[in-house]
């Protein structure tokens, strides 16, 4: 068992991961300006982008839902790891070498649980695409070609092949030093009663990959009718694979998916392939299990499906019934999408393996230019069902489709398919609309949230906020006037807690850069909520791109002059009062510090007028 890692490796580890790298294998990312990068949050559904990250500080915030952390802390919540487990992980998409502790102090080389599992699915892969070149692998190539792949198409995808044995797999990876525990762990084999034995054997083996490029599980195929086995045999749920949150494909599309704003939803392994070799580079497929919410979650993250960005998913269905079935199961789940729906149904019932077989890549192309929007498409399904040469045919099919029009929750979308459905049915549109109506769900009489804001809406706390947005991303810039600076200068409590924590990790001229300076702010913070505060402020983006000494020192002048308007209205508050008044010596000592403040405040006024 691996002890603790050593403290320098996760130090290397998390200055040497790029944490925008690491985001983008989950989220799209846009830039926001002053070096930061915006995308919709992984932690939570949005429909407008409030998720930051900054490079420079390796830091990442949500402004809608307060998640905030470093690389380590992201690739940790977003895969549900442990700490151990996350900085694994990024040691090995770096290539970096982890050492660990035992409780002796020993060190030693041991790779904890995910990482060994992460290794065996990668020494399986390759095994199985050896196997693919052997002789006893002629009727698995020989599936593969008479479905139009080749060599080099095999190659991309990472197709292969299981053995027929019981143990070949098995006894590869004992031999890689694997142990039985681990290989049934991870959903290689199987326990029996003489010992753990191969879960896929004389089958094709696709490899399927998280959005980062590691195998994580198998799909399998079948070759021969002695097969008592299912068709299709995926990887069961293991602590690395997680068939509801996993697209085959995914690695291969995403930058794609992300660039074109489309994904295309295919039904299987080899229709993938198909679309890919096509040209259609978003195919993806859901493994063994039917496209569901955190389908469209993962999805929406990359294709940046929000109310600024026009973008379109595209399932594909069989034209019989079952398809039908599967459109309008996928209905519901549309209406979780800001994004274009859309349907591509083959009239004659092709896949797009068979299409292309048939009419090459055009023919697929040709099939996703033909689709339609899945409101369309479920709403002809449903009248296709009823004769509407007939006065009851049409009546029937008024009652069928009137909830599949309810069911349209966007207000402005929902009278235009009323009007086109009513010319299709030949019946009076107010008829339609009064039908609808009795199936529209209830509105809420509850008034919308106020949403929730990240910034004081006065003045002096807008300033308050640049000014330690300005200390926490420009130290180097704030130079002496750090010093200059007393915790009671800011008065909104939340910025006057960040700003003592500021003073509690030190001096910001002491430190390297502005991700050592955060990062000994938040060693200090008193709290996760004070944490997320202040990992919001090191990476909201300030009003300038790239804000020089004279901007930063301006900014914390202003706020002296603030300061130093409140302490003179103190004063002569002070000096109204008649106990003052009889008191000589502290009414002339409070005139002097009155002039003096005065003559400070228009100081800093003329140096800070040139930026406020």
């Amino acid at each position: 068992m691996a002890g603790r890692i050593k403290e320098e490796d996760v130090n290397a580890v998390r200055d040497r991961s790029r944490i925008d790298e690491v985001v983008r294998e989950t989220v799209t990312l846009k830039a926001a300006g002053g070096g930061s990068l915006k995308g919709l949050c992984p932690f939570h559904d949005e429909r407008t982008p409030s998720f930051h990250v900054t490079p420079s500080k390796n830091l990442y915030h949500c402004f809608s839902c307060g998640e905030g952390g470093d690389v380590i802390t992201f690739v940790r919540k977003v895969d549900a790891l442990s700490f151990t487990e996350a900085v694994e992980k990024l040691a090995a998409k770096y290539n970096i070498t982890l050492r660990y502790e035992e409780t002796s102090g020993n060190v030693t080389s041991n790779a904890g649980a995910r990482t060994r599992l992460i290794q065996a699915h990668k020494f399986a892969a390759e095994y199985f695409q050896q196997q693919l070149r052997t002789p006893a692998a002629q009727h698995a190539r020989d599936f593969l070609t008479q479905r139009g792949f080749d060599e080099a198409a095999c190659a991309t995808f990472g197709v292969g092949y299981s053995p027929a044995g019981w143990d070949g797999l098995t006894g590869h990876l004992r031999q890689k030093g694997f142990t039985d525990d681990e290989l049934v762990t991870g959903g290689l084999a199987v326990a029996g009663q003489r010992g753990a034995y191969d879960r896929f054997r004389d089958r094709v083996m696709w490899p399927i990959r998280d959005s980062g490029g590691d195998t994580i599980g198998f799909g399998a195929r079948k070759l021969t009718e002695a097969d008592i086995g299912p068709k299709y045999l995926n990887t069961p749920e293991t602590p690395i694979y997680r068939k509801s949150q996993v697209l085959y494909g995914l690695d291969l599309a995403r930058r794609d998916m992300a660039k074109k704003h489309q994904a295309v939803v295919v039904e299987g392994y080899t229709d993938v392939m198909a679309c890919h070799l096509a040209g259609i580079t978003t195919a993806v497929a859901t493994c063994g299990t039917a496209f569901g919410p955190d389908h469209v979650k993962l999805l929406r993250r990359i294709v940046m499906d929000d109310d600024n960005t026009q973008a379109e998913v595209v399932f594909t269905f069989d034209g019989d019934a079952a398809g039908k079935k599967a459109a309008i199961k996928a209905f519901s789940e549309d209406q979780n999408f800001v994004a274009s729906t859309f349907v591509a149904v083959e009239p004659h019932g092709l896949d797009p393996c068979d299409l292309r077989l048939q009419q090459g890549a055009e023919g697929v192309q040709q099939l996703i230019a033909s689709r339609v929007p899945l409101f369309e498409f479920v709403i002809r399904s449903t009248l296709s069902d009823f004769d509407l040469n007939t006065a009851e045919g049409r009546v029937a099919a008024m009652r069928a489709v009137s909830p599949v029009l309810a069911g349209i929750k966007d207000p402005a979308l929902r009278p235009e398919y009323i009007r086109t459905v009513s010319g299709w049915l030949g019946m009076d549109e107010a008829r339609l609309r009064e039908a609808v109506s009795k199936d529209a769900p209830k509105s809420s009489a509850k008034r919308p949230a106020t949403p929730q804001t990240s910034q004081p809406s006065n003045t002096v706390g807008n300033v308050e906020r640049t000014a330690l947005k300005c200390i926490l991303q420009a130290p180097a810039q704030v130079g002496e006037w750090f010093d200059s600076l007393e915790e009671g200068v800011f008065t909104v409590p939340a910025a006057a807690k960040v700003f003592a924590a500021c003073v509690a990790a030190g001096n910001p001229l002491d430190f390297a850069d502005s991700a050592a300076w955060v990062a000994a702010i938040l060693e200090v913070a008193a709290d996760d909520e004070l944490k997320s505060q202040i990992r919001a402020l090191a990476i909201e983006p300030l009003p300038v791109d790239q804000p020089d000494e004279r901007y930063v020192q301006a900014v914390l002048a202003r706020i002296l002059e603030l300061d130093a308007s409140r302490r003179i209205d103190d004063i002569k508050s002070a000096l109204q009062r008649s106990d003052i008044e009889s008191d000589s010596d502290l009414s002339s000592q409070l005139l002097n510090d009155l002039l003096a403040l005065e003559s400070y405040r228009r100081d800093m006024r003329d140096f800070a007028i040139g930026d406020f």
